[in-house]
């Protein structure tokens, strides 16, 4: 498993007019190509009566599928340049669909490819971008007399304060980069005086915003 990569945040939209032309693009995560071709379908549907839906996707965790689709622009003026945008932004398991209304007026091969490239920009930076870091949970139980200490350090430090539950005492779930989970546990036990219990909660990927 990747240690870390980048993805779009969401699934959301946005567009651009050019030269009277409408382009609106579409992104989404996705984590199968039979996912990706789900939501092409969708997207086409959606917008039946257009010009072009043209795509691209990238899935998989060293980019194994790589599709990229014209829908009846000039051969390398749409598909590629938003698989490119892809590329250059090192986005996995992402999809893209942008779709054109054609305003009478052409734009040429660099205008297409130029329009195509900023509208999937636009559409990845409304979606948003998050860094997935593959992170060890554990899960660290105090008393409570040690709540406010140990929950003000943790949100201070660099570790991802996940969630915390008062029983009888109380149970915070922390995720930890992975291979620092000594070093994680050392410093728990340095500021609560030896007073905390671990037990390990799995290896997942935790979410962060660029």
């Amino acid at each position: 498993m990747l240690s870390n990569y980048y993805t779009v945040k969401k699934e959301d939209f946005d567009q651009i007019v050019i030269q009277k032309s409408r382009f609106i693009g579409y992104a989404k995560r996705v984590e199968t190509e039979a996912e990706a071709k789900a939501f092409v379908q969708e997207i086409k549907k959606k917008h039946h009566d257009a010009t072009h839906n043209c795509s691209a996707y990238m899935v998989g965790e060293h980019n194994q599928i790589q599709k990229a689709n014209d829908d009846g622009e000039p051969s390398g003026t749409a598909g590629v340049p938003i698989l490119d945008v892809l590329k250059k932004r090192d986005l996995k398991d992402t999809a893209v669909v942008v779709t054109r209304y054609f305003g009478g007026i052409k734009l040429g091969a660099g205008g297409l490819i130029r329009a195509y490239s900023s509208t999937t920009s636009q559409a990845i930076q409304t979606a948003g971008v998050v860094k997935r870091r593959l992170m060890q949970g554990i899960l660290v139980t105090v008393d409570y007399s040690l709540l406010g200490k140990l929950e003000n350090e943790l949100r201070n430090s660099d570790y991802i304060l996940d969630s915390a539950n008062y029983l009888d005492k109380v149970e915070f779930i922390v995720y930890v980069p992975d291979g620092e989970e000594e070093a994680f546990r050392t410093w728990v036990v340095e500021l609560t005086s030896d007073q905390a219990a671990f037990a390990d909660k799995g290896i997942a990927y935790v979410e962060i915003d660029v």
